[in-house]
């Protein structure tokens, strides 16, 4: 199939906002070179207290990535062998591996179908004398339903652990992500809402003694110099990445909005082509402030794999996330779990795409995007006929 001569419209345009703020950035590089502190310093507290403020908590600790972030947060809580974590399946990988890492055991949840977030209801039956933490995965954007995993923490004595990667700036009953939990930790992946120009991350939360503790766990466990009281590793964020994100911190609220409209916009043109039964769009639940770090459909009738080939053959970028959930990688095997064990998560895994969303979205790409898809689903008919 040949590709349209038409520009293009990619996944994510990471260089919008790095020619917006151009002056800006390279102004924050600067500073940082000047100054000689390349590894944490002044920068990346002043990261951390921002964020922080942010999100509604006390303490930041910044790291080298989301991924970093969540295990900072299993290691503060001293999870380790024999203990269990509740988590979804339909997650990024980076969410059950750390549990692994520590020598704890995942114990998965199937999802909410509509929000694809971790299903409260099935939760309290996964508890053991050995669950010590509940991960929820603010997925895409929105927030899970905490108010369901408050009450099961409280009955159980359990903390919770958001994984907010997708989700820095939404909010759950008017509280942001971050402030949801006993901690919360934060992607600065540049794809994300807050992205960076490389890996970083961060923990928030509203416990001193958890946040000490993490941020001796980052250097190695080393407090004072080369005295180790834990067993860390090295897990810091360098300085010209928190001065970059500085910069663009102010400019968060802003360009969820403008995702936001993105969304709307999506759902309009949805609507506008009659496809409101092909692409299931995505649902937001009452209380919510979605974030839309992702927009993703439901695509119908087993169609979304041949649905992918044509986008790409007309260089629209899309993304499935994900194809595979947690309980079937081959790396978890040794838990055990068969197809069919999560019916929701293992019917998305067939069904969902992400198409293209960043705050610079113009509504002509957003045309050209929708209509492709329209474009599909009338060749398919005509097959069809």
């Amino acid at each position: 199939m040949a590709a349209s001569p038409t520009a293009g419209v990619p996944l994510c345009d990471i260089q919008a906002q790095y020619r917006e703020l151009q002056p800006e950035f390279e102004a924050a590089l600067a500073r940082v070179l000047e100054s000689g502190q390349v590894i944490l310093g002044p920068e990346v507290a002043a990261l951390e207290d921002e964020v922080a403020r942010y999100c509604g908590v006390a303490y930041g600790v910044a790291c080298g990535s989301g991924t970093d972030a969540l295990s900072l947060a299993l290691h503060a809580l001293e999870i380790g062998p024999g203990d269990e974590v509740i988590l979804p399946t339909f997650t990024f990988f980076a969410t059950a591996g750390a549990v692994c890492r520590t020598g704890a055991q995942p114990v998965f949840v199937d999802i909410d179908p509509v929000t694809y977030n971790l299903d409260p209801f099935q939760v309290e039956s996964k508890i053991t004398p050995r669950t010590r933490a509940v991960m929820p995965v603010h997925l895409f954007g929105q927030c899970a339903d905490m108010e369901s995993l408050w009450n099961i923490a409280e009955r159980h004595d359990l903390t919770i652990i958001e994984d907010a990667a997708q989700s820095l700036g939404a909010e759950y009953q008017g509280k942001r992500a971050g402030s949801l939990g006993g901690m919360a930790c934060l992607s600065f992946y540049p794809t994300k809402n807050l992205g960076g120009f490389g890996d970083g991350g961060m923990v928030v939360t509203g416990d001193p003694g958890w946040a000490a503790r993490m941020t001796c766990l980052r250097v190695h466990g080393m407090e004072p110099k080369y005295h180790h009281k834990y067993l860390g590793w090295n897990g810091r964020l360098d300085a010209m990445q928190a001065a970059l994100l500085r910069v663009k911190l102010p400019h968060l609220d802003g360009r969820l909005a403008a995702r936001q409209a993105a969304a709307r916009r999506y759902d309009g043109l949805i609507e506008e082509h009659h496809l409101g039964h092909f692409l299931r769009r995505p649902v937001v639940r009452a209380q919510r402030r979605h974030t839309f770090n992702q927009y993703v459909v439901r695509v119908a009738d087993r169609e979304r794999d041949a649905l992918v080939q044509w986008l790409k053959a007309e260089r629209i970028g899309c993304e499935i996330y994900y194809p595979v959930p947690l309980h079937l990688q081959e790396c978890l095997a040794h838990l055990g779990h068969r197809m069919g064990d999560f019916p929701a998560s293992e019917e998305a895994c067939g069904c969902v795409l992400a198409l293209p969303m960043f705050p610079e979205l113009t509504v002509e790409q957003q045309s050209r995007v929708i209509g492709s898809c329209a474009a599909f689903l009338r060749q398919r008919n005509r097959k069809a006929a």
